[in-house]
């Protein structure tokens, strides 16, 4: 296969994953373990989080819609709100190295699952950060701005003819399988991340080029 674009995820691909902060919060706050991934979760196409992350729903609803759904999965009403801010991962400077080198001989994307750029408040050094990471895609695709998230098969439609590549021509990063099996049953190759030093390894192997 000749590989002419590779497509990012953000959270958890370029940045380290928020499930760590949510196991600590939990183990803090005295809630179920694993009751805020499981809310995320189930009904995922039409939970608060979708809902949240297409911008069909403002921060308000966003906070009492997540409590009772947390409330009926797990026995504990967490509150929207309290969540948001556990969102911010650290940013992987070896991936974000990575993702230069590849833009020098192929076309990149990233296609994130994002809240409204107000939902969690300010956070100076994060934006101005997301901000520079950005900037090195030829092409960016944000839920809430298109009111559209992964898994949903149009957004990687999208990306592909943006960046005018057919899907067999391309190399998808994410960290959750769910936003992954779009992308492989239309023909990208796929790479699940679980830390920077394999995704690393497979881009390597995908691409043909030397990223370490």
């Amino acid at each position: 296969m000749m590989v002419e674009a590779v497509i990012f995820d953000f959270g958890g691909v370029l940045t380290t994953s928020p499930f760590e902060a949510f196991a600590r919060f939990e183990q803090e706050c005295g809630y179920p373990a694993d009751v805020i991934r499981n809310t995320n979760a189930a009904n995922h196409l039409e939970n608060a989080w979708a809902k949240f992350e297409r911008a069909e729903i403002d921060l308000d609803a966003f906070d009492r819609l997540f409590a009772e759904e947390s409330l009926a999965l797990g026995g504990a009403a967490v509150r929207g709100r309290e969540v948001l801010p556990l969102l911010a991962g650290d940013l992987r400077p070896d991936m974000v190295e990575a993702l230069m080198r590849i833009g020098e001989q192929f076309k990149t994307g990233c296609i994130t699952n994002n809240l409204p750029a107000n939902a969690i408040g300010s956070q100076a050094g994060r934006s101005l950060y997301v901000a520079e990471v950005m900037a090195l895609f030829d092409h960016v695709i944000e839920s809430a701005k298109i009111g559209l998230r992964k898994p949903d098969p149009r957004i990687y439609q999208m990306m592909t003819e943006a960046l005018g590549v057919r899907p067999e021509r391309c190399v998808y990063l994410d960290d959750l399988g769910v936003n992954l099996k779009p992308a492989r049953e239309m023909g990208m190759t796929t790479i699940k991340v679980t830390n920077a030093a394999q995704a690393i390894a497979e881009l390597e192997t995908a691409t043909g080029m030397k990223l370490s």
